[in-house]
């Protein structure tokens, strides 16, 4: 099937290639779409105790929330070197940052307010051992 341009594509077609306009390629990353920049920042809890962890994470999204950030990567890691496995008092699985520190923020009331969404990170900001933290706006 050939179909034909109408007088007007044709007209615009010839007005485009005149131009000296630019065409945001968003596939290109080299090119940056600046309405899409998201401001983010990273802390890393490898080596915190779990309550250490949880003072930290609570301070560092009120401060982030403060500052307008947007978007937090947490890495608490994978758990698989905790030295948890050799105290039987306590849960090998609750005692591990990766399951508590995403707990304890769900269960943090004042925390969730700032929060407008937690996921799992992709496998090139940290896969299993990393959470998302996207922010809400500080006027919501």
């Amino acid at each position: 099937m050939i179909k034909k341009l109408s007088d007007k594509d044709k007209k615009d077609w010839e007005s485009f290639i005149k131009s000296n306009d630019k065409i945001y390629n968003k596939d290109s990353s080299n090119e940056i779409n600046p309405k899409r920049k998201i401001s983010t920042k990273t802390i890393d809890l490898h080596g915190y105790s779990l309550e250490n962890a949880n003072k930290t994470i609570n301070e560092y999204i009120k401060d982030c929330f403060s500052q307008n950030i947007k978007r937090l990567i947490v890495i608490t890691g994978k758990g698989l070197r905790s030295n948890t496995q050799n105290d039987p008092y306590v849960s090998k699985d609750l005692s591990i940052l990766k399951h508590s520190v995403p707990e304890f923020i769900k269960s943090n009331m004042d925390l969730m307010k700032l929060i407008k969404e937690i996921k799992s990170a992709d496998i090139e900001e940290g896969g299993k051992g990393a959470l998302i933290i996207y922010l809400k706006n500080s006027k919501e």
